[in-house]
């Protein structure tokens, strides 16, 4: 019998899932954090048949199964897609209060958050700026380029 042409590709049955396929999120490596005021884990999201799933909707199964009032109280990142996508593999943070992540968070997640603004102007305006103002004491420091910090 003759072997098949190397170019075909077998037939796939079924369907593939639609783009709101299930989502299955698991815990490694869970540690309550006294100190930091938070719960800290490695979070295994299973997303068979559709694509990474967006970090609003992560906090927001968080939020729901650790009990949490505000899910601007959880931060999720460094999320990693394994080969051939269905898991993914990331961090979560929840803190006990909001404050408490004001505290502790670095700006650029809070940033993400939305709970801190993102820094305007260009860097070198910035820097400008700042070095500027340390020629000034006082209240002619606030007076210098346009006031502020």
């Amino acid at each position: 019998t003759p072997s098949p042409p190397l170019n075909t590709k077998p037939h796939i049955k079924g369907k593939m899932a639609d783009s709101k396929g299930t989502v299955t999120i698991r815990t490694r490596k869970f540690m309550v954090n006294r100190l930091l005021n938070r719960k800290q884990m490695i979070l295994d999201v299973l997303h068979p048949g559709r694509g990474p799933v967006p970090k609003a909707e992560l906090r927001e199964i968080l939020a729901k199964k650790y009990n949490v009032s505000n899910d601007k109280c959880v931060f999720v990142f460094g999320f990693r897609t394994a080969f051939g996508g269905a898991r993914t593999t990331g961090f979560a943070l929840i803190y006990d209060t909001l404050n408490d992540a004001l505290n502790v968070e670095p700006k650029y997640r809070l940033v993400r958050n939305d709970l801190a603004k993102k820094a305007t102007g260009s860097r070198k305006s910035r820097k400008e700026l700042k070095n500027k103002k340390k020629k000034f004491r006082g209240i002619k420091k606030a007076k210098v380029g346009g006031g502020g910090n």
